[in-house]
């Protein structure tokens, strides 16, 4: 075969950590392995461009603000201002601000849209040294069970690259393909289907003064910012509308009446689409030498924003057990850090499911019936009023940390 025809291949590479995806998660492993002085891989197959613009979670809880302090990166990768501790529930049209910092000490949390997150950690990143691969197209991975598992991509040029390695860190979302590589049978994946559906709606329209939460007859409704001059919405559908169900005039319309307020400023939507709220939990998040960080093993309901900051708790434990692993040939934390995860993830989930199930059951009641609303203004009731409620309710927003 003439050389030309041949397919091109790259000598084969060693590193200590191959990371898959280059979201929240895989940005944040790398930058912390590089704080350890680890070399790692970092593969995404999307262009840098598009990653960093990506937009999704907007809220960096105070937990991970904290993890991100203990390793000197607070000022360096979050951008944005410091949330002011206050969330908004507004119950037909009335108001109630509900105090969401738990009150220990330390940073508290901060308003850092995902993509500002991205963007500084991709900074930070390659200031270290980090090795940031994008466009890497048909990722394989290869004897994850054994001493030195293989990663195989080709890179935008069409040359095939082979690396070795000591870890695979699989932090490339849900429909990414590091959990496919696990062998059926190993994972058992806990899922829940809500039932309800969510538009979401992203405008250059003016952000609320306080996260909003609200609570009608018509529906759930939402506000959240997302930068000086952008906001996020959200609006309860049925689990199967479609966007174009939601012309500007019915969203702007729809948001007026739930938020109870006709005064609404509406400004260009730049984004809109629509899913069904699901959680699902893969147990473990390991196999091998590969593991699953983030929404690689969990997705948890958008309420309470834990979503990404499960993600960034995960890449935490994951870069510390990697660190004594290589410095004190210390596996503790590799054995250990499924049920380390896994302990979080689930509270976590437990909390996102209550206020689900709390602010959804507690408006249009076609679903759920007169009993179950009424037990979801009970709720709410308790945590307008109960000193205790509100306490534990924070502690929860805040990030209890259980391990």
């Amino acid at each position: 075969m003439a050389a030309d025809q041949r397919e091109l291949r790259e000598a084969p590479e060693s590193t200590t950590v191959v990371v898959i995806g280059a979201g929240p998660a895989g940005l944040t492993v790398a930058t912390l392995l590089r704080r350890c002085g680890i070399d790692c891989v970092v593969l995404e197959r999307r262009s840098r461009e598009y990653v960093a613009q990506r937009q999704r979670a907007g809220i960096v809880e105070s937990r991970a603000v904290r993890m991100f302090a203990s390793w000197g990166l607070a000022d360096l990768v979050l951008g944005g201002p410091p949330h002011d501790g206050i969330l908004e529930f507004r119950v037909d049209g009335e108001s109630h601000l509900v105090d969401d910092r738990d009150g220990s000490e330390g940073p508290g949390a901060r308003l850092c849209p995902q993509q500002v997150l991205v963007q500084k950690l991709t900074a930070a990143c390659l200031a270290d040294g980090g090795d940031l691969r994008h466009e890497a197209a048909d990722v394989s991975l290869h004897d994850l069970t054994g001493d030195r598992p293989t990663v195989r991509y080709r890179s935008a040029d069409g040359t095939l690259h082979t690396i070795t390695c000591d870890f695979v860190a699989g932090c490339d979302g849900d429909h990414g393909v590091t959990r496919t590589a696990v062998p059926d049978g190993v994972l058992t994946a806990h899922t829940h289907d809500h039932g309800i559906g969510w538009l979401t709606v992203l405008a250059d329209a003016p952000p609320p003064a306080h996260p909003l939460l609200a609570v009608s007859s018509q529906g759930f409704a939402a506000h959240f910012p997302r930068g000086p001059h952008s906001s996020r919405y959200y609006l309860q559908c049925p689990p199967d509308d479609h966007p174009d169900a939601w012309p500007d005039d019915r969203v702007w319309d729809a948001l007026r009446t739930r938020l109870a307020d006709p005064a609404l400023v509406a400004g260009p939507i730049t984004d809109r689409e629509t899913f069904r709220l699901r959680s699902l939990v893969h147990d473990p998040m390991r196999y091998g030498r590969l593991f699953l960080v983030g929404d690689a093993a969990h997705i948890v309901s958008p309420m309470g924003g834990k979503g990404m900051n499960l993600a960034l708790y995960d890449a935490d434990l994951f870069v510390r057990a990697v660190r004594d692993h290589v410095r004190d040939q210390d596996d503790t934390g590799l054995r250990t850090y499924s049920q380390r995860c896994l302990r979080r993830v689930w509270n976590d989930q437990e909390f996102s499911h209550w206020l689900t199930r709390t602010v959804h059951d507690a408006g249009d009641d076609t679903d759920s019936g007169p009993f179950l609303r009424q037990l979801a203004r009970s709720r709410l009731d308790r945590l307008f009023t109960s000193p205790t409620a509100a306490q534990a309710f924070a502690e929860l927003m805040t990030g209890l940390d259980p391990a």
